[in-house]
């Protein structure tokens, strides 16, 4: 497919321009405050900078979990939060399957970024996190609104989505989104693994 060309350029276009154009990235990404954004690209951003937020927040899900024995995937879990995404997308006027598909890639996505934080703290136990996230009470209410604004902005983009501009319109809107939230290489990874069920059309 098209977009799997794009994404994989994504990783190399968007590492370049966090070299030349933007500060260090801590071991530990945070998010940032998405700057403005081209208009050709505004329609899908919105949605492409909260993959990339969502992503962020995977550092805290992995410095929650890293040595306390709890599992990387979850599948029960997992599956309880797409049965609702499904059920909420039905009410918002979404085909249930094709938000499930967007939600899943944001949970490998999120995995894919767990998994990569581990070998690093593994490797470098200099870096592990000083602190541990509460994974109830700080971590997943900012996993639900996330969650939330996901899916009223997949509402918004189904014009976008459904077109058979997306692809590029997406790839251009990941790479805006990947050089403002800051992304690092494992976190780039993570966005360019977010991106295939968002575009809907032909």
């Amino acid at each position: 497919m098209r977009i799997r060309h794009a994404t994989s350029a994504l990783v190399a276009t968007s590492a370049a321009l966090l070299l030349f154009g933007a500060a260090a990235v801590p071991s530990v990404a945070q998010p940032q405050a998405p700057a403005a954004v081209p208009s050709a690209v505004h329609g899908l951003t919105p949605l492409t900078d909260l993959f990339a937020e969502r992503l962020l927040i995977a550092d805290k899900v992995a410095a929650a979990k890293y040595g306390s024995g709890r599992p990387i995937d979850d599948p029960a879990r997992e599956q309880k939060i797409l049965d609702d995404v499904a059920a909420r997308a039905l009410a918002l006027g979404l085909a249930p399957d094709a938000a499930v598909a967007v939600f899943r890639d944001q949970m490998e996505a999120n995995k894919l970024v767990q998994r990569g934080l581990y070998t690093r703290w593994d490797e470098h136990p200099d870096e592990r996190p000083a602190q541990r996230p509460d994974l109830d009470k700080e971590v997943r209410p900012a996993l639900d609104r996330i969650t939330t604004q996901i899916l009223t902005t997949l509402v918004a983009t189904q014009d976008v989505r459904n077109s058979p501009s997306c692809e590029l319109r997406l790839y251009g809107a990941a790479a805006r989104s990947a050089y403002d939230h800051k992304l690092d290489v494992l976190h780039l990874k993570g966005l360019e693994r977010a991106l295939p069920s968002a575009c809907t059309g032909p």
